[in-house]
């Protein structure tokens, strides 16, 4: 991330606050930093923009030390915790409201501890409360990101937490045998909120606890640092 201001940074707008990290790079802003936004039906808040070449992103998940829990309840999750210049999960309603009924693009962006990195992007819809803030992937995503069953429709997965079990494993809680709250499926995919390792562990049964993405660097890799990054890419509504 580029140095991070303050949340004057757009405090002298006369009109409405932008909607989202893309509105304000329509706008004419190239800073990335902290702003205030305020997407439709929602109060206003802080978010961190990151603008690139290809427009406004919208971070809402950076891990890179371990100073930030993420082992938390679901009311945490869905309002969200941690710190924004820091390591934080923007909150599962305030995503909710920057994507509304847009289609967008999730952006993951994943370092090991020997200096490699991966960047990923993949069309994505996040549901309300009301779906468990499902995340509906299309068929070619889903099967690239390792999942064995899907549908020609997709798959949607549920987010899911310690105190809040709707993962896809009908005799495992994955977010209390493993850590942190996530889209979790099977459990075996991804999970980018998990414990975090300031050194790799030898015990497998305790690396599967980690933050890892098994197409990448396998299931029993915690990783060193990731950052996730939502954009909306249309305004239509999605059926």
């Amino acid at each position: 991330m580029s140095q991070l201001g303050g949340p004057a940074h757009n405090a002298s707008r006369l009109h409405r606050l932008p909607r989202d990290c893309q509105e304000l790079f329509q706008d004419g802003e190239r800073q990335s930093g902290l702003f205030q936004i305020q997407p439709q039906g929602s109060p206003p808040f802080l978010v961190n923009c990151k603008m690139t070449s290809d427009g406004g992103w919208t971070v809402i998940q950076r891990r890179h030390d371990g100073s930030v829990d993420f082992n938390q309840p679901w009311e945490a999750y869905k309002a969200g915790f941690g710190d924004p210049q820091g390591e934080f999960w923007l909150g599962l309603e305030k995503v909710h409201h920057i994507t509304g009924d847009r289609r967008s693009r999730l952006a993951v962006q994943l370092h090991d501890w020997d200096g490699n990195a991966e960047s990923l992007q993949f069309p994505v819809h996040l549901g309300g409360e009301d779906t468990a803030y499902s995340l509906q992937l299309t068929a070619p995503v889903a099967s690239k990101l390792g999942a064995a069953t899907v549908a020609p429709n997709g798959l949607s997965l549920p987010f899911s937490t310690w105190d809040q079990d709707h993962d896809l494993r009908g005799d495992e809680n994955c977010a209390k045998s493993l850590s942190g709250g996530w889209w979790f499926g099977t459990c075996s995919h991804s999970n980018l909120n998990g414990q975090y390792f300031h050194s790799i562990p030898r015990q497998r049964q305790q690396r599967k606890k980690g933050i890892f993405w098994k197409t990448w660097r396998g299931r029993y890799y915690p990783l060193q640092a990731t950052t996730m990054l939502i954009q909306p890419t249309e305004a239509v509504a999605v059926s």
